[in-house]
């Protein structure tokens, strides 16, 4: 499943996926808008819905885990919000 597109006048508008969309609405209720690393079930969100977001701003990279390196932690941008907020 990708992404959806419409088009506005010419310009592509790309909407998030439902994965995608239920990953960022999490970080509206943690501090600082923190993005949660596992799901509701424990298990490792899927590091392509984690970079989607961030390639598209809806989330950005926070900073680095020294015990785990290879995780991405991230938090909600202001346009990751906005979109949440009005979906």
């Amino acid at each position: 499943m990708g992404q959806h597109k419409l088009t506005v006048v010419g310009e592509p508008v790309i909407r998030p996926t439902a994965s995608q969309l239920e990953w960022l609405a999490r970080g509206l209720e943690q501090p600082g808008g923190k993005l949660p690393l596992f799901d509701r079930w424990g298990q490792r969100v899927n590091e392509q819905t984690v970079r989607a977001c961030i390639t598209h701003g809806w989330a950005e990279p926070w900073f680095t885990n020294p015990l785990k390196p290879d995780w991405l932690v991230c938090r909600l941008t202001e346009g990751g919000r906005t979109l949440v907020t009005t979906s």
